[in-house]
């Protein structure tokens, strides 16, 4: 259960890094003047990784409740 808790974190500090990256490439490689293909290749790149580290995300969260690692609590109702 702990090396499940320690997943999701790596997976959710590695979709930050990701962002951080497709900020610096879209602020390093400015206005494109018309090339824009061959300049956002870096960004482009960068967004697949994060989108891909989503979907793991979204698959570790998915399977740690399935075997029972986390379960849902709602919200608790303040009577």
């Amino acid at each position: 259960m702990l090396v499940m808790k320690y997943v999701i974190a790596l997976v959710f500090v590695g979709i930050l890094v990701s962002l951080g990256f497709a900020l610096f490439f879209m602020l390093k490689d400015g206005p494109s003047g018309g090339k824009g293909r061959t300049k956002s290749g870096g960004m482009a790149r960068a967004l697949t990784v994060r989108i891909g580290l989503s979907v793991l995300l979204f698959l570790c969260v998915l399977l740690a409740w399935k075997l029972g690692y986390i379960q849902p609590g709602g919200l608790p109702l303040g009577k």
